[in-house]
């Protein structure tokens, strides 16, 4: 499904439902832990994976609570993901980085299963897919001058996609001049998705403030279902024509996430 049709399809499907329960609006702002999770870099000797922490800095959501326990949330969060993957030479010293830069509108629409109690805390339990919508994205390479290993199934001819002036030393190493930060792969070059589908789970606890005004509080987690790149990338990766071991290369993010919202009727502890 294009991102046009999904958003539109799923307001329709909010709209619907709000005739038959109470609506409400909110902000969000979070904090999290991001992953690009790649078996081919994970694999690679040269490559340690480090963690990464992003914010995603402002979100808004439009919801519907249909009875007391069960609702839908459909929500807009700008957020920045990625990853760091430090390069290290033969002696193991971090000796430059691997850098994926992504920034996303995610649109996920949320199941909500919430605790039927009158109590101002409330548990809740969240669940639904998401379409992310990429906005920027960047891999950049910087690696100092020395000596690196060879990862196993790659030649010097492949290493050398990478680092152009890479000089096999004949121990299954190979050695460098120092190279500049380059990027690899670009939005604007076309090499990765405009849009992945993902799953979005979350588990909270809303706090009634006021009569309308609640706080949301949320661990939330995002898993993507398709590679970030696009199919010329994978195909180039697949033939041999980058040094990349392939392996699929997933999103996943876990963070922190907090919320205000606004309630349109009388929250449940003021009743």
């Amino acid at each position: 499904m294009k991102p046009k049709n999904y958003w539109i399809t799923c307001f329709a499907f909010l709209l619907m439902h709000s005739a038959f329960g109470q609506v409400h609006i909110g902000a969000t702002t979070a904090y999290n832990a991001t992953f690009v999770l790649d078996k081919g870099l994970s694999e690679d000797p040269r490559y340690n994976s480090t963690y990464t922490y992003q914010i995603a800095p402002i979100g808004f959501n439009f919801g519907v609570d249909i009875g007391r326990k069960f609702g839908l949330q459909l929500e807009s969060i700008l957020s920045n993901q990625g990853q760091i993957y430090e390069l290290v030479n033969v002696a193991d010293q971090i000796a430059g980085q691997r850098k994926i830069d992504l920034q996303y509108i995610n649109l996920p629409l949320m199941f909500k299963f919430m605790g039927g109690g009158n109590g101002r805390a409330r548990t809740n339990f969240n669940l639904g897919p998401q379409m992310s919508i990429l906005t920027k994205a960047t891999e950049s390479l910087q690696a100092n001058a020395g000596e690196y290993k060879i990862p196993e199934g790659l030649t010097i001819d492949d290493i050398r996609t990478d680092f152009p002036n890479a000089e096999a030393t004949g121990s299954g190493t190979y050695t460098i001049s120092d190279v500049p930060k380059k990027d690899l792969l670009t939005k604007q070059a076309n090499d990765f998705k405009n849009a992945e589908f993902q799953l979005a789970a979350a588990f909270g606890v809303d706090i009634d403030l006021s009569k309308h005004i609640y706080l949301s509080t949320q661990i939330r987690a995002n898993y993507s279902l398709t590679d970030m790149r696009n199919g010329d990338v994978i195909n180039a990766i697949k033939n041999g024509n980058t040094s990349d071991i392939f392996g699929g290369r997933a999103n996943f993010l876990v963070g922190v996430q907090l919320g205000l919202h606004y309630y349109f009727g009388t929250l449940r502890s003021y009743k």
